[in-house]
């Protein structure tokens, strides 16, 4: 069975909070913080405003002995069917408890209710990472059919324009054409709260709109000029030398702040080239067109028949050769070379093209 993406993970814990039907304990952890914040945000929820002063607390692992998080959890909700209690940077709870005035427990005091925990209470912890696996605590919150024990994983390039078809829809009651998620999944990156400001924008500009098209993306992440990252990536993928530095050289003179495009630039090629190197691993592992689809998680076919047709145009070979290229442009961009910007964008380009 394939292990879920934290994109599924996030649609099925947020099903199990508002459905009622939650476990009494959650460790979600990892470094997709944008999904730890929004189910946090659904947890806190669960609590109407007029109860939360006495069957809501935010804790912080800082701030807070396990002994204290322990009488909390133990307590009973006043007036109410279920009280809720988050955890955040559930690490700190050692520090904490060793530098406080008298003994207040250690973290391990808490193995015993991950075991058997109360049931009106709704005990959630968040933290980017996990407790070691060899550890008791650990091995406790892995195994306990109480606890649902999570990590959310960056979610990978290559899944970011799904995520935002589905987040547009699932958020905003919108559509956004394949052609456009992948035009703000390419300009912005990775940042899925990065990603949800500009879907926030997108949205609002169009309100009165049902589908998002690229025009839109282009005044809204202000692309609206005759050259851009776009047709640079058009120009170095038909190997045009001599068009790809023309339109670079356009690209800075119309830039308000040329470090600033080089490295938005080279972020943005960053994440073409990755989604290049994967397909072409795939592929070179005598798996079918199909077969990478479905490995890559890509449901979309018009944006995987486009990545497909981008990585037909490098061979896996010269992929060492470009993320050198990459890396060697960002450092000089940030200040480990004495190279001008508009050199560092020209040779960049140059490696690439080769």
């Amino acid at each position: 069975m394939a292990k879920k993406t934290s994109i599924e993970l996030y649609s099925e814990i947020l099903k199990e909070i508002k459905s009622g039907d939650q476990k009494p304990v959650y460790f979600l952890y990892g470094d997709e913080e944008f999904f730890l914040d929004k189910l946090q945000n659904a947890v806190e929820s669960i609590i109407p405003p007029d109860q939360k002063d006495f069957n809501f607390d935010l804790l912080y692992g800082r701030d807070v002995t396990p002994e204290k998080v322990l009488s909390i959890i133990r307590s009973f909700p006043m007036m109410a069917e279920q009280r809720v209690v988050i955890l955040r940077d559930f690490k700190e709870l050692n520090g904490y408890a060793e530098n406080s005035a008298g003994y207040g427990g250690e973290v391990n005091d808490l193995i015993p209710y991950f075991e058997q925990p109360n049931p009106t209470t709704l005990f959630v912890c968040i933290d980017t990472k996990k407790p070691s696996g060899r550890s008791k605590l650990g091995k406790t919150l892995k195994k306990s059919k109480h606890v649902g024990f999570h990590e959310f994983e960056e979610v990978p390039d290559y899944r970011l324009p799904d995520w935002i078809i589905a987040w547009v829809q699932n958020q905003h009651n919108k559509k956004i054409e394949a052609p456009a998620a992948q035009m703000l999944a390419q300009y912005v990156g990775n940042s899925l709260q990065l990603l949800s400001t500009e879907i926030d924008k997108v949205c609002t500009f169009v309100d009165i709109s049902e589908v998002i098209t690229e025009s839109h993306i282009k005044k809204i992440i202000g692309l609206y000029r005759e050259y851009s990252v776009f047709e640079l990536k058009d120009a170095l993928f038909s190997r045009n030398l001599d068009e790809a530095l023309f339109i670079a050289e356009q690209m800075l003179q119309h830039s308000k702040a040329n470090t600033g495009e080089i490295i938005r630039s080279v972020g943005f090629f960053y994440n073409v080239f990755s989604n290049i190197w994967q397909i072409r691993r795939l592929a070179g592992q005598g798996n079918t067109k199909k077969q990478v689809q479905n490995t890559l998680g890509i449901n979309n076919n018009w944006y995987f028949n486009k990545l497909w047709q981008d990585a037909s145009a490098f061979q896996l070979s010269e992929m060492p050769r470009i993320f050198e290229a990459l890396l060697d442009a960002d450092r000089a961009s940030k200040g480990f070379s004495t190279m001008d910007p508009s050199t560092i964008l020209l040779l960049m380009i140059k490696r690439i093209i080769n």
